[in-house]
């Protein structure tokens, strides 16, 4: 039975600490700032990232809505992407490549514990695997 392990929305402030300020700082100039703000925000609410024990589902959007989901046991590549003040904050970028694309079919940035992911990812795309074969 499939359960869910993970379930995030991208961040602000910790993904892009200096954007955030300046952001900030850009309110008075004709709310500038806060146009800015909206829109991340609006960006990051209609994102989410769920990992169950069977899949990784991207959806987006807030009117539009866009889904992209790929099964665990057809991950032929994760790659998990972070500058220096995106580990100091736990965020980062995340890349899914699936045995049926040339390219990653999910990315992601600015998602919290992105690691959390690979590790997530990395257990059950092994155990289900070695469960496929008949092996445990």
């Amino acid at each position: 039975m499939e359960q869910p392990l993970y379930e995030e929305h991208p961040v602000m402030f910790a993904a892009h600490p200096l954007l955030f300020l300046i952001s900030l700082a850009l309110i008075p100039v004709y709310g500038l700032g806060l146009l800015i703000l909206l829109s991340w925000w609006l960006q990051c609410l209609g994102t989410t990232v769920t990992v169950t024990t069977q899949r990784t589902v991207v959806r987006k959007g807030i009117l539009a809505k866009y889904t992209n989901e790929v099964y665990h046991e057809h991950v032929r590549n994760i790659r998990v992407g972070q500058s220096i003040l995106q580990r100091l904050f736990g965020v980062g970028l995340v890349e899914i490549a699936s045995a049926g694309s040339a390219d990653h079919e999910i990315a992601v940035a600015d998602l919290p514990r992105a690691n959390e992911i690979k590790a997530i990812v990395d257990r059950y795309r092994t155990s289900g695997a070695v469960g496929a074969l008949g092996f445990r």
